[in-house]
């Protein structure tokens, strides 16, 4: 059995046409996973920040006369 130079071409065309695409799908998908983390981020800090108002001491002062 013997593999033409066309054949093996062909086939490393195929294979690039695949990397390509995938290439491409990862791209798109990368804005919507950082768009997801920054939400996530700004979600945390915020819980963070409301959280640590809380856990502040009230103090009431009532006169009575």
């Amino acid at each position: 059995m013997t593999i033409s130079r066309d054949d093996l071409e062909s086939s490393l065309r195929d294979i690039q046409d695949v990397v390509v695409t995938t290439e491409e799908e990862a791209k798109a998908s990368a804005g919507l996973l950082i768009a997801g983390a920054a939400v996530v981020v700004v979600a945390l800090v915020a819980y963070g920040i409301w959280r640590s108002r809380r856990r502040r001491i009230h103090i009431e002062v009532y006169q009575t006369s």
